[in-house]
């Protein structure tokens, strides 16, 4: 394969975990990850509403990682009251589990850059083997395509398995119960969505660009010397 072809593999390598790592970074501080509507169920049962009229109770929920955002209804127009997770919800929301989706949040920017640099490096460097070459370039981009994914994987946890709207939707309301209504993931989740393909993409490039999986070569280096001594 030719220098130049492979140097240009290597640069859009290294762009594309330039684009991760700040995706990332935004998306981590954004105040978009889960949003959706909340049913003053309280209000709703002191008045027997039905149909149009459970509209007026219908409130909305916007939900990050750091803050987010609720507006309640309960029949007299909307309440909009922002909040900070941390640390007025630790009580609210599961707090080891939230912490470890924002700690590989961190490792997906973190490793996003180093991945980066070492595209470049290969690109337009002198490279030597073990981490500095192509061995160096699977293992970071495999580590940050699999910290997105356990990204999407916990956070989904955490909202399904531990009913996280309703949790936060309730805190410090002794009067009125609220209930979920309609749930999705926000634009930041589907950015590390996104990230998580882009790192498999790179993946991709750097086979293209002629280089074998570290420990597929080396078994294959190994059935070959096999065969030689059975020659001899």
């Amino acid at each position: 394969m030719p220098s130049r072809r492979k140097q240009l593999l290597f640069s859009a390598g290294g762009l594309l975990g330039l684009c991760c790592a700040l995706t990332a970074a935004v998306a981590t501080g954004l105040p978009l990850w889960l949003s959706g509507s909340v049913l003053c169920r309280t209000g709703a049962e002191l008045v027997n509403a039905t149909g149009a009229e459970l509209e007026q109770f219908l409130g909305r929920l916007s939900l990050g990682l750091f803050h987010g955002l609720r507006v309640k209804q309960c029949g007299l127009g909307g309440r909009a009251s922002r909040f900070s997770i941390f640390p007025d919800l630790l009580s609210a929301v599961p707090a080891g589990l939230h912490v470890t989706v924002i700690f590989f949040c961190g490792a997906v920017v973190l490793f996003s850059s180093v991945a980066c640099g070492f595209f470049f490096f290969n690109a337009f460097g002198r490279p030597y083997e073990t981490l500095h070459g192509p061995m160096g370039l699977y293992l970071w981009t495999s580590i940050s395509c699999l910290c997105s994914c356990l990204v999407m994987v916990l956070f989904a946890a955490e909202v399904k398995l531990h009913r996280l709207s309703e949790r936060v939707a309730n805190v410090d309301e002794p009067t009125f119960v609220f209930q979920l209504h309609t749930e999705r993931y926000d634009r930041c989740f589907w950015l590390f969505v996104l990230v998580f393909h882009l790192h498999a993409l790179n993946l991709l490039l750097v086979r293209l660009a002629g280089a074998h999986f570290p420990f597929l070569e080396s078994k294959q280096a190994e059935q070959n010397q096999g065969a030689a001594d059975l020659m001899y």
